[in-house]
């Protein structure tokens, strides 16, 4: 049966590796971020008020193709971020932060909403939970330009929105990773942990937290 999964979390998470990873073992066509196509991406870092409307927009527009992509594919999916994160935590801080006046944000989550009406829920939505310190080291190491002046404490207000939108979150089950302690990178059996718990959560089994003995494995 097809099945459809998106990776969520944080900026230097580790969402497009694992999406890559687990598309390659599970056989799942990806779908990644519009991130590298996002031709307002390095304006907005440096001027995120003038900037982050369009910056939206752009990405609001991609996924709604790209989700019409992934609906219509004959195999199962796995999506990098999901359109809830971009409304519901990005747009949302950009409003909170007032680098998104009022007008801009009404006009976006009205198009937001207009696309969630059309487009059913992941069958699963796997989140990626990591402190401040991890994203910081992540996102130095992979050394992208636009991202080097991105304030240390956007991060951490985005963190701070993840975990409020994840503990709300009901539109379709939610598996949640200690993203801190797993390097599904070079470690097999990280990855082989994730496969069996999202193959568990898919099947509907409710007892898929990390139990202490798989936690100690981590390290």
């Amino acid at each position: 049966m097809k099945k459809f999964v998106a990776i969520a979390g944080n900026i230097g998470v580790g969402k497009s590796t694992l999406v890559a990873l687990l598309s390659k073992r599970l056989n799942w066509e990806p779908f990644y971020e519009p991130e590298s196509d996002n031709p307002y991406l390095a304006d907005f870092y440096r001027d995120m008020r003038t900037w982050a409307f369009p910056s939206q927009i752009f990405f609001l527009t991609r996924r709604l193709r790209d989700q019409r992509l992934l609906l219509n594919h004959p195999t199962s999916v796995i999506q990098d971020r999901t359109v809830y994160e971009d409304a519901e935590i990005f747009a949302r801080n950009l409003f909170i932060q007032g680098q998104m006046i009022d007008r801009d944000y009404q006009t976006y989550c009205e198009l937001y909403q207009v696309l969630c009406d059309f487009v059913p829920p992941p069958d699963l939505v796997v989140y990626l939970r990591a402190s401040l310190s991890t994203l910081s080291k992540r996102i130095a190491n992979r050394g992208r330009d636009y991202e080097s002046s991105i304030p240390q404490d956007y991060i951490g207000r985005l963190n701070e929105l993840y975990e409020e939108w994840i503990n709300n979150f009901s539109l379709c089950p939610v598996l949640t990773l200690p993203a801190d302690d797993l390097n599904y990178v070079e470690n097999n059996v990280h990855l082989d942990l994730i496969v069996s718990k999202i193959n568990d959560k898919l099947a509907g089994k409710e007892e898929v937290l990390f139990g202490e003995d798989e936690m100690s494995s981590l390290h």
